[in-house]
C-alpha cells in the first residue's frame, strides 16, 4: 500500500475549516480499538486479541468481506444504550473537529437485533448523542437505517416493521432507508420490494453500488430500488452511457477514497478515479465510511486526495459544497452552509 505523505498544516488547518457534510458513515464503522476493548470490558465479553494494538494490527483486508468479518465482530461489543451513545458522541465530536456540519449516519440493527439487542436500544444510543450533539456542538444529522444485503429481503421487511413503530419518536433524525453490507451476489433487484415500500412510507432512499459490484449494479441501484444518491459508485466510469447520466441528472456519488485503497478498490491512492469523475460533472462528496478501520476520518480523506491527486483548493471547496448539496437538509439550511464557503 502506498504511504501518503503528510499533510501540509496549513492545508490541514483549510481543509477542516471548510463546512461539509459527511454522507457515507457507518457508525459502527466508528469503533476505534481502544473504544472496544473498554466497551468489552463494561460488558464482560472477552474479545480474541490480548491488546489494543493486537486488534490494530488485524486492520489489514484484502477485500470487502475481510473488512466486514472484523466489523461484525467488533460490533458485537454494542450491548447498552450507553455503548452505542458512546460510540455515536466519539465520532460526532471527532467529525466536527474536522469541519463536519452535518452527518447523515448508516446503522445496521440486524447486526445487533440478531444478538439479542432491541431495536429501542439501538435508536435510543445513537439519538440521544446525535441530539445532545445538535445542541451542544452545532451539528445536525440524520439516521439512515441500512439493510444488510447479504441477508434476505424478507429480514429486510421484518427488520423496517421492527423500527416502524418508533418512527414518530425519532422523526427528527430517521428520514432514510440504506442497503450496505456485501455487493458479491447480491443485486439491487434482490431489494426491489422492500425499496418500494420504504418509498411508499416516504423514506429518502440510498444504496451502496459500484464499489466491488459493477457498473451495473449502479443502474439497477437507480431504475430498482429509485435511490436519489449512490454510495460508492466508483465503477460507474466503466460505463460510458452511465456516467453521462450520473452528470446530467447530478445525482450523488458518496465516494470513500481510503476505504477504497485499504480494501483494494484501487491499488494506490494516486490511482483512484475521484479527480476524473468530478471533472466529468459528477456530483462527487469524499466521506470516511468506516473510518476506524481505514485510516482517517472525513478530513484524512480530503487531504489523502490533496496529496496523491493533485487537488486544488478550488476542487475541495467544490468537493465541500457538493457534500451540502448532495445531503438532504431542507434547502434553506444547505444555503447557510453553502454561504459560508470561500468564493
Amino acid at each position: 500500500m502506498t504511504i501518503l505523505p503528510h499533510p501540509d498544516p496549513a492545508l490541514a488547518v483549510f481543509v477542516r475549516s471548510l463546512p461539509k457534510a459527511e454522507l457515507h458513515l457507518h457508525i459502527e464503522g466508528t469503533l476505534e480499538p481502544e473504544l472496544i476493548f473498554e466497551l468489552a470490558r463494561r460488558n464482560g465479553i472477552e474479545l480474541p486479541y490480548p491488546s489494543v494494538d493486537a486488534l490494530r494490527a488485524a486492520y489489514q483486508f484484502d477485500s470487502l468481506q475481510s473488512f466486514l468479518d472484523l466489523y461484525y465482530a467488533g460490533a458485537g461489543v454494542l450491548i447498552q444504550e450507553s455503548d452505542f451513545y458512546d460510540m455515536t458522541m466519539a465520532y460526532l465530536r471527532r467529525a466536527r473537529h474536522d469541519g463536519v456540519v452535518h452527518a447523515e449516519i448508516m446503522f445496521d440493527p440486524q447486526t445487533h437485533t440478531a444478538r439479542g439487542v432491541s431495536m429501542e436500544t439501538v435508536f435510543a444510543g445513537i439519538a440521544r448523542a446525535l441530539r445532545e450533539a445538535r445542541a451542544e456542538l452545532g451539528i445536525s444529522g440524520y439516521l439512515l437505517l441500512s439493510f444488510l444485503r447479504h441477508l434476505s429481503e424478507a429480514d429486510a421487511f421484518s427488520t423496517l416493521e421492527q423500527a416502524l413503530p418508533l418512527r414518530e419518536q425519532y422523526a427528527d433524525l430517521w428520514i432514510g432507508i440504506g442497503l450496505d453490507s456485501s455487493e458479491k451476489g447480491n443485486p439491487p433487484e434482490k431489494f426491489t420490494r422492500v425499496f418500494a415500500h420504504c418509498r411508499g412510507l416516504g423514506f429518502r432512499l440510498v444504496a451502496h453500488a459500484g464499489e466491488e459490484g459493477p457498473a451495473a449494479y449502479v443502474r439497477d441501484a437507480l431504475d430498482l430500488l429509485q435511490v436519489e444518491r449512490i454510495d460508492h459508485g466508483v465503477r460507474s466510469e466503466e460505463d460510458p452511457e452511465l456516467m453521462r447520466r450520473l452528470a446530467t441528472d447530478q445525482i450523488p456519488l458518496t465516494v470513500c477514497p481510503l476505504s477504497n485503497l485499504k480494501l483494494c478498490v484501487f491499488p494506490t491512492m494516486q490511482a483512484h478515479n475521484l479527480v476524473r469523475l468530478l471533472r466529468q460533472g459528477l456530483l462527487v462528496t469524499i466521506n470516511s465510511d468506516d473510518p476506524a478501520y481505514f485510516g482517517g476520518y472525513v478530513a484524512d480523506n480530503y487531504l489523502a486526495c490533496a496529496s496523491a491527486l493533485g487537488l486544488s483548493t478550488a476542487d475541495l471547496i467544490t468537493l465541500a459544497g457538493n457534500s451540502i448539496r448532495a445531503s438532504f437538509l431542507p434547502p434553506d439550511q444547505k444555503a447557510h452552509w453553502l454561504a459560508r464557503l470561500p468564493m
